[in-house]
């Protein structure tokens, strides 16, 4: 398990005042500027947010000590983290920081070893697993690659992912949810032309 939890990445600047976008990864996002200080992913900075309202897709926050924008385009694209010290803890096995799933062994439902869980998504409906597979044969025509160069996507639901053991290192994916690297259909076949 990792020390840190990625709670926030900075977007773009906000206005001419130094606010920021920002995009929040907790559960509850108004809780953030409880917590502080926030550090940057190498640990050589730390923030505390001073004001944050909603916006259409993120939150418009400002930062201590970030005044201008010319302070705020420089933290762009920077990830925000606390230690997990000073987050609660998961508040039953349903619930899990996506951190701590990030490694974890994916198997199927015999046992077989699939790959590993690369990154989670939340696209808008609904989280989404990625995992990097252990062997992928060429993709057959037609079909793509995910973003990564190989890995896979499922819903992150019990339905295609009933167990999550993270103390026991793995996933497992239900048999409906494995990618065989097969097309599931067979391509129509062209009619003849008499």
């Amino acid at each position: 398990m990792t020390e840190r939890i990625l709670v926030a990445r900075i977007g773009a600047p906000h206005g001419v005042r130094g606010e920021v976008r920002l995009f929040v990864f907790t559960e509850d996002p108004l809780d953030l500027p409880d917590y502080a200080p926030l550090t940057s992913s190498d640990g050589r900075r730390s923030f505390a947010i001073t004001s944050m309202r909603p916006a259409k897709d993120h939150f418009v926050a400002r930062l201590e000590g970030v005044d201008d924008r010319t302070a705020a385009e420089a933290l762009t694209n920077m990830e925000l983290f606390l230690p997990r010290a000073a987050l609660p803890e998961p508040e039953d096995e349903e619930t899990f920081y996506h951190a701590d799933l990030i490694g974890l062994r994916v198997e199927d439902e015999a046992g077989g070893l699939l790959g590993e869980v690369v990154a989670l998504y939340d696209f808008g409906a609904g989280d989404v697993l990625e995992y990097q597979p252990v062997s992928r044969p060429a993709p057959t025509e037609g079909r793509r690659r995910g973003p990564k160069g190989g890995t896979l996507m499922v819903p992150f639901t019990r339905l295609a992912v009933p167990v999550v053991d993270v103390a026991g290192g793995k996933v497992v994916l239900a048999t409906d949810f494995v990618d065989t690297g097969e097309d599931d259909e067979a391509p129509p076949e062209e009619a003849d032309k008499d």
